[in-house]
């Protein structure tokens, strides 16, 4: 069978290294070096790395390829307005810190100390991102329909690394005098907007939001026709990405005036879908298929460059 373009893409060695160039080049036009963004991107690339270690540990791929991490550099550069964001890029860096250590529990309800670093990333997130508390009872669902690791040990495991990281906030507060800003970070939890109010959003965000669905929406109906060509832990792990995409994209609609953190989370679960759909399908359609995916990622990026250059 001959191989065909996205086949070759997605399989060369060469196609990380190159993206990641690329991946650079993208911060530099973004204003890397103009606004002093090394925080943010020494996050995105400790970020990309993880992904990397996220695909080889679970085998996410059945064949060579890193065309996941890939995918992950592509649709991030592609939001480029999210750059400036250090509180943004930490968010993205311990979802999937959480994902790589929670993926280790598999079948594990022995895995107190898994979870309990799974869901210290969760609470380090809540720090910055409160609304990340409103996965947890998800999360706990998904692991115990789909990681099969959830217990009383776990169960209390998840809790004490989400406390943890409050335990020290306490403490700098009590020090400080401030204890009240602890009830304060709270209060957005009950705090709600008007849903589906997308006229807060620029024609950025609106257009990427879109084009990652677009992704998610391929990537899961494709999953869907192939999975049982997959191993069952890799099933379980692609229906992780799917109901979290699901989770995101309706939370982005009730409430979009978080649309930036959770545009990141929305990212980090559909590369893996989008890169299942590019690694594994091989006809003349997909094919096709993957070629405007990347033209429109292309086009997608220059636009968001372009109109963030004016906003910075």
């Amino acid at each position: 069978m001959k191989e065909l373009l996205q086949n070759k893409i997605s399989g060369s060695r060469l196609t990380l290294p190159v993206i990641l160039c690329y991946a650079i080049g993208i911060w530099l036009l973004g204003g890397l070096i103009q606004k002093q963004w090394w925080i943010q991107f020494g996050c995105f690339l400790l970020t990309t790395y993880l992904m990397v270690l996220l695909n080889n540990s679970n085998a996410l791929i059945r064949i060579y390829s890193r065309v996941i991490s890939v995918t992950f550099l592509i649709l991030s550069c592609m939001a480029c307005f999210l750059f400036s964001s250090l509180y943004g890029n930490l968010t993205q860096l311990c979802i999937v810190a959480s994902y790589l250590i929670l993926f280790q529990s598999y079948q594990d309800k022995a895995a107190a100390g898994l979870t309990y670093y799974g869901f210290l990333c969760i609470g380090l997130t809540s720090l910055t991102f409160v609304h990340i508390l409103y996965f947890v009872p998800f999360l706990w669902i998904l692991m115990l329909s789909c990681l099969q690791s959830f217990s009383l040990r776990t169960f209390f495991a998840s809790l004490l690394g989400i406390i943890t990281p409050y335990w020290l906030g306490i403490c700098w507060l009590v020090y400080q005098g401030s204890l009240p800003l602890f009830v304060d970070h709270f209060a957005p939890l009950i705090r709600f907007h008007t849903p589906f109010d997308f006229s807060i959003l620029n024609n950025s965000q609106t257009t990427t939001f879109a084009f990652v669905i677009l992704l998610a929406v391929i990537g899961t109906v494709h999953y869907w026709r192939t999975y049982y060509s997959d191993k069952i832990r890799t099933r379980q792990l692609f229906v992780i990405f799917i109901w979290i995409d699901l989770l995101t994209v309706a939370f982005i609609c009730l409430q979009p005036q978080y649309y930036d953190p959770l545009i990141r989370i929305l990212i980090i679960n559909t590369a893996p879908l989008t890169g299942h759909f590019i690694a594994l399908t091989h006809t003349k359609i997909t094919n096709i298929t993957f070629c405007l995916i990347c033209i429109t990622a292309l086009l997608l990026t220059g636009y968001n460059l372009w109109m963030s250059s004016s906003l910075y």
